[in-house]
């Protein structure tokens, strides 16, 4: 081989490492951007919770740099560390806006992936019929519900539940909070049992298996991953939920999404008592995201490995 052949080599060479180190640099670039989109609010969060009015107002971003934090908002719901360790009306309120939050997302959230599930597998593998409905037009009417506004709803169940003594209890706001994420669930598991071959559960019946053995045996652990991300959609959605936590409870039930919103008064908003209320609700979502995105992630591959 000549010199000006190993030259040209050499040559191309650097321009192929050129090109693919400035297109991972650009996806690179491109993620990190997304990322700092993304989290930005969280932090925005996290820092105005340590900010006083002036700094607040101003605007500043960066703490040590544009001002000097102070636990002013952590104080106001007694989780400062000076705060901490004494007794504190404003933490207990807050402990148990927390746990009524808790209780009744996950209860409902639980609730809401068995039943949706259930309904889900058999608009997937059995023909119904009701009157002129059919399968397609059963899934439609479930996904049709989302489209109707909470405010239509709110005297009739301001009204159901007052006659059946449920208003300001957890289990009434676990019963309508089941009855709204219901058909997301239902309309997320359809889709993954059309996906899982009928071939599997025809296998199961021939070697002496029922429909229910076959579908807790074989159909369940396949499907896993999609019952977790309808948990976790249902977890988010019904723990953000507001209006009806508003209107149907007052005292005992009042979750803590109703307590980040009374964060106002005549004089103003308590921007730092709001954020910090605030990030202590998104922080077990966080959590709980994180650990669940892994198990998603080893449900699919164990799943396709099946």
């Amino acid at each position: 081989m000549t010199e000006t052949a190993i030259f040209k080599d050499s040559e191309a060479d650097r321009s192929f490492r050129a090109k693919w180190f400035a297109s991972r640099l650009a996806v690179y670039g491109v993620l990190l951007l997304w990322a700092f989109i993304c989290l930005f609010p969280i932090y925005w969060t996290l820092t105005t919770s340590f900010k006083l009015a002036p700094n607040v107002m101003q605007g500043n971003l960066i703490p040590w740099v544009d001002y000097q934090p102070k636990w002013l908002g952590w104080k106001s719901i007694g989780l400062s560390p000076d705060t901490i360790g004494t007794d504190s009306t404003v933490r207990e309120e807050f402990l148990k806006r927390f746990t009524n939050s808790a209780i009744v997302s996950l209860v409902s959230s639980f609730l809401a992936v068995v039943m949706g599930s259930l309904a889900a597998y058999g608009l997937s593998r059995f023909s119904y019929r009701f009157a002129w409905m059919r399968n397609p037009d059963i899934s439609f009417f479930f996904l049709s519900q989302l489209i109707l506004p909470p405010v239509v709803l709110a005297l009739p169940f301001l009204v159901l539940y007052k006659e059946l003594g449920l208003l300001d209890t957890r289990i009434g706001l676990i019963l309508l909070y089941a009855l709204s994420v219901l058909p997301i669930v239902i309309w997320i598991m359809k889709d993954q049992f059309n996906s899982i071959p009928t071939e599997l559960e025809e296998a199961a019946l021939v070697d002496g298996l029922g429909v229910w053995g076959a579908f807790v045996t074989i159909i369940l652990p396949i499907a896993l991953p999609g019952m977790v991300a309808a948990f976790i959609l249902s977890l988010v959605l019904t723990w953000n939920e507001y209006f009806f936590a508003a209107l149907l409870t007052s005292t005992d039930a009042k979750t803590l999404p109703v307590m980040v919103a009374s964060q106002t008064g005549s004089q103003g908003i308590s921007w730092w008592s709001m954020a910090a209320l605030s990030f202590a609700a998104i922080l077990p979502l966080i959590v709980i995201g994180v650990l669940l995105e892994r198990f998603i992630i080893k449900g699919m591959a164990a799943g396709a490995v099946k």
